[in-house]
């Protein structure tokens, strides 16, 4: 990573300069390549981002596990990106990737597979 950016510079440069938040974190939004279906909201600090952009896959700050976390380390549902996105003020990443297999922990296809009905939670 280089130097960041002045914040009124931020917007309109064709450089990567993300804005980490005050843990060192950026938000990063994953999305399955052909569908657009959301898969998961993660984080990334600085390490990780170079990870990701160095190997193509998706890799994350665990904040419960304070380490790296390669998506599919342990599974094998590696999360494969094909592009890459940054919003306006560089403060969110957005990942469309392709999944080798489910993207959630409990075997669900996405991380959002339930939909709040009232105050329920109905699972699609």
């Amino acid at each position: 990573m280089v130097d960041p950016l002045p914040a009124d510079a931020v917007e309109t440069t064709d450089r990567l300069s993300p804005r980490f938040d005050a843990n060192g974190l950026v938000t990063a939004i994953v999305t399955d390549e052909d569908s657009g279906v959301p898969l998961m909201l993660a984080h990334m600090n600085a390490e990780a981002l170079a990870a990701t952009i160095a190997s193509g896959e998706a890799v994350f700050w665990s904040r419960s596990r304070k380490r790296l976390w390669r998506k599919g380390e342990t599974s094998g549902h590696v999360l494969r990106v094909v592009e890459m996105r940054v919003d306006c003020d560089q403060d969110a990443l957005w990942l469309r990737c392709s999944p080798a297999g489910p993207a959630c922990h409990t075997g669900a296809p996405s991380c959002f597979y339930r939909r709040l009905e009232g105050d329920k939670l109905i699972r699609v």
